[in-house]
This record gives structure tokens, C-alpha cells and sequence, in this order.
């Protein structure tokens, strides 16, 4: 029940052959994501076919190629302004509803319920091909990068007026004024009267 941001998901798979060991494994890589406008994010993370909710090491490359993407696009393409606040790992994904599922021939697990995927290895590679597929989309539809761009900063915007009130309302409450005499900071400098 919520509006999408763009008609299509963006979706993309990728098989890659990469040596560890000595040992060339094979990783598919098999990625689904849509902005909405909404303003959580609902992240699946899928190692062999188990759902992993507490995500791991394919959910963190993920994560971080899309945040890096989203960024250096937005720079390269004069969509963030100097006076804008950098976008952070959670303004690129609010709104994202996305799967990201890998395959893994030895995938390690924590723990027995398989909560969470650990294989180091995934998360270099999941981070390069989320990069340079994202990278192939947002040129070839502007359009997208630029509204899922916007939200983002809009995010962005709303985090740092946010922090601002906070600091504002910190200062008042730490300024003396509402409290009573023997809790009241020192209004005198000489430490002789204080």
C-alpha cells in the first residue's frame, strides 16, 4: 500500500568465479530492490535459499555499495550542493524495500539457527557487483538516480534539522533557566562565591 518511486524494480544477477585459497568458488549474486515513499527500510538478506535475518556479510556489501554509489553519483552529477549534508547509509535506504540473495558453495553461518551469513569473502563481492551494476543503471536512467537522489537528501535534510533540535533543546535545558536555585548553574565567575 505504498507509492513506488519508479514503475520497475531495479533488479540484477551476476555470476562471478573469484580464487580464495587457492580455490576458485563460485558466487551468484542476485539482487531486487524498490523506493517507495515510506520511510523505513525493509531489507531481505538470502544466503542458498535460508533466510538470514539478521543479515551478514552479503546484507553489509549490499549496504555499503549502495550508499558509496548513490553518493559518488550524486556528486558527479552536481545533485548535492556544498551547503547539503553528506548522505549517510540510512538516508540512501529509506524508503528501500530490497531482497539481496547469494549463493555460496561453504556457506558459514553464525550460530544454528542461521541468522546470519559469515563468510568474509561475500561481502567484497557482493559490494563490487551491487557497484557496478547500480552504477549501469543511474546512467542509463538519470531519471531514477535522480528522484531516489532526492529522496535521499530530503532524508539527509530531515536528519540534520533533527540533530540541530536536539542541540537546541540541550542547551536551553542546560542554560539554568527552568531549574531551581541550589540546582541552577553559577552565575558568578569567582570561584570564591561559587
Amino acid at each position: 500500500n505504498k507509492e513506488p518511486l519508479h514503475p520497475k524494480p531495479i533488479a540484477f544477477r551476476k555470476e562471478t568465479t573469484e580464487k580464495l585459497d587457492d580455490k576458485d568458488i563460485e558466487v551468484h549474486v542476485e539482487v531486487v530492490m524498490q523506493y517507495n515513499d515510506s520511510y523505513n527500510d525493509q531489507i531481505y538478506a538470502y544466503a542458498n535459499s535460508i533466510h538470514n535475518i539478521e543479515g551478514g556479510t552479503h546484507l553489509s556489501g549490499f549496504r555499503t555499495a549502495l550508499t558509496r554509489v548513490i553518493n559518488s553519483y550524486a556528486k558527479q552529477n552536481n545533485l548535492i550542493k556544498e551547503k547539503d549534508p553528506s548522505l549517510s547509509g540510512d538516508d540512501t535506504r529509506e524508503g528501500l524495500t530490497a531482497i539481496v540473495s547469494v549463493k555460496v558453495p561453504e556457506p558459514r553461518f553464525e550460530g544454528q539457527t542461521k541468522t546470519k551469513l559469515s563468510n568474509g569473502e561475500v561481502d567484497g563481492i557482493v559490494q563490487k557487483i551491487t557497484g557496478e551494476q547500480l552504477k549501469y543503471y543511474f546512467e542509463t536512467n538519470p531519471q531514477v538516480a535522480k528522484a531516489l537522489i532526492e529522496k535521499s537528501l530530503h532524508a539527509a535534510r530531515a536528519r540534520e534539522a533533527a540533530r540541530k533540535a536536539r542541540e537546541t533543546v540541550r542547551k536551553g535545558a542546560l542554560s539554568g533557566g527552568g531549574l531551581p536555585g541550589k540546582l541552577a548553574d553559577c552565575s558568578s565567575k569567582d570561584p570564591a562565591n561559587s
